[in-house]
């Protein structure tokens, strides 16, 4: 989403889990007018440890028509932390509480827009359509009460409201005494990134996830390793996190200051949940030279352009060299088809089934790796200035033996 920061145009990731603004990516800061700067550290999901970073006072945020001023942010100037590889778009920061805090926010997935509403001039929805549910605010950050079901057993949850999280549902393994990971569908995988490093765990299924008189299922659940999750342990009430997998099934309202959630279910609701069957993650790192066909335009007597004209025969081939996003091969899961095929970290993937990725977004090109099991992909890449060409079905995940993590770390 676009937020202006002291008058300067940036791109942010909208974060329900982070309860105050965070600055990295940062290629000129003096654009930026930071001040009134005081050390600090932060501690986020992963295993490294805290980050320093800067915390700045005074600063002024604007989101549309809305401003908020005197807002505290934190500057990271670690280079490792940038998600603009992981999403495919600049992303310079994350925000949370500050605009939730201060109106209803509204987060349309059906029509992928975003709405801010002044308390005093926002009408509450018919609760024949929409569905109110009670939120809590505890450190400046949501949480909904859900059931699950796992294997056999309906128990409640308290989980995190994290729109920051791609991922359907994370739950933390013993935060319950019934709250295991089931022991015939399991496989282990990277699981993503957060500000402390990479984050490694189990993924699974679990029979249901209700909220309100909502229920899905056979929905995909991960179980991060104990040693990424310090800070989020910190409530020890909170069970794990509901994420975007999940809440991109509904359009929702928040309203933090009375502590209740709107929603209704969309058309995604019913949509099957599926995991990355490839076991490559990819990234958009920088750029690369891609050449292409120039079309050749046949022009009559007067310089007019004519389609399909019998003018003439123009025997000349022109290209061009232009610069497109190059994708990387960064984490390949041990046993995967992926990786017996040939496959390797480093791998730059320059075609899926025939269609150029020069032509494609981040998101397009993992679209082939959430296909579902058994579904054919030919890659070709480009490794050491050789292409190589690549064929394999896509995993069934469950049948895989105790796949481990290959990183390029």
């Amino acid at each position: 989403m676009p937020v202006e920061l002291n008058g300067v145009k940036l791109s942010f990731v909208l974060d329900t889990g982070v309860s105050r603004p965070i600055l990295f990516n940062l290629v000129n800061m003096d654009s930026l007018q930071i001040k009134n700067r005081e050390r600090s550290f932060l501690r986020g999901l992963g295993s490294n440890g805290n980050i320093q970073a800067i915390r700045s006072r005074g600063n002024i945020i604007k989101i549309g028509e809305a401003i908020a001023v005197n807002r505290d942010v934190s500057v990271i100037f670690d280079e490792s932390i940038n998600f603009t590889s992981r999403l495919g778009v600049p992303v310079h920061g994350i925000i949370g509480y500050d605009l939730f805090k201060d109106f209803i926010v509204e987060i349309n997935y059906s029509s992928e827009y975003l709405r801010l509403y002044k308390r005093q001039y926002f009408k509450d929805k018919k609760k024949r359509k929409w569905k109110e549910l009670p939120i809590e605010i505890i450190n400046r950050k949501p949480y909904l009460n859900a059931d699950i079901n796992i294997d056999s057993e309906l128990f409640a949850v308290k989980l995190l409201i994290d729109t920051g999280g791609s991922d359907a549902l994370w739950l933390f393994e013993k935060s319950q005494e019934n709250i295991e990971i089931p022991e015939n569908k399991r496989f282990r995988d990277f699981l993503g990134k957060g500000l402390s490093g990479a984050v490694y765990g189990v993924r699974s299924k679990i029979k249901t996830f209700s909220v309100g008189s909502y229920k899905l299922s056979n929905v995909n659940v991960a179980f991060p390793d104990s040693s990424s999750l310090t800070i989020a342990r910190r409530f020890k009430e909170r069970n794990g996190s509901v994420s975007g997998n999940i809440l991109k099934r509904f359009n929702l309202f928040f309203d933090y200051k009375n502590g209740k959630l709107l929603l209704k279910k969309n058309g995604k609701f019913n949509s099957p949940f599926y995991y990355n069957n490839s076991g490559i993650t990819a990234e958009q790192r920088g750029l690369r030279v891609v050449k292409e066909l120039q079309k050749s335009r046949a022009n009559d007597g007067y310089g007019r352009d004519v389609e399909g004209a019998n003018i003439g025969i123009n025997l000349a081939t022109r290209y061009s060299f232009i610069l497109k996003p190059s994708f990387e091969v960064v984490e390949l899961r041990e046993n995967s088809n992926a990786k017996k095929s040939g496959v390797e970290i480093g791998d730059i993937i320059t075609s899926i089934n025939g269609s150029q990725t020069s032509s494609m977004t981040l998101q397009e090109v993992n679209k082939y790796f959430y296909n579902k099991k058994g579904t054919t992909l030919r890659i070709r890449v480009e490794r050491d200035g050789k292409e190589l060409d690549f064929k394999f079905e896509l995993d069934d995940v469950f049948k895989k033996k105790s796949p481990q993590i290959e990183s390029s770390n």
